[in-house]
């Protein structure tokens, strides 16, 4: 590489950013970490995350929290609309609960960034258990803003 020339990390090829993202973001999203969500698939504007139903997150009707429903279904959305590597935000978000997820479901939350236009987007997310019964529709309103999300969880 020439004298006074720099590279960037990041990858250049869409699914390999997908990875160094949920990678970067990952290391420092230990509101996930600690609610035990997994994020086992990503791709551009695409995540997939996981969950298991602890004890420690059902409510008094003995059901999954829609709180954490809630945070499961805006953890995908989180990694499906930052899946470019700028970062991005939630401006608005919605949930439609549909079942109940109960004590040792396996979650699923499958995110797609539908619509992107400018700095502005919008990423649907269905929440299904092991059985495949929707739990839960989310739709989340994104915001991108300045910045790398791989250079502002790596340096930042």
């Amino acid at each position: 590489m020439p004298e006074g020339t720099t590279s960037s990390a990041a990858p250049r090829d869409p699914q390999a950013l997908s990875e160094a993202v949920r990678e970067a973001m990952y290391a420092r999203d230990h509101a996930a970490q600690a609610l035990g969500i997994a994020v086992p698939e990503v791709g551009p504007s695409y995540a997939v995350c996981t969950m298991t139903v602890r004890q420690d997150m059902v409510n008094g009707h003995d059901i999954l929290h829609g709180g954490l429903c809630f945070t499961l279904a805006d953890t995908a959305f989180a990694y499906a609309c930052n899946s470019h590597d700028v970062v991005t935000v939630a401006a608005n978000c919605s949930v439609t609960f549909c079942a109940p997820a109960k004590r040792g479901d396996v979650l699923r939350a499958e995110a797609r960034e539908t619509w992107k236009a400018g700095r502005s987007g919008i990423t649907d997310v269905v929440v299904t258990n092991q059985d495949g019964t929707v739990i839960a529709q989310f739709r989340g309103n994104s915001r991108s803003l300045k910045g790398s999300v791989t250079e502002v969880m790596t340096h930042g």
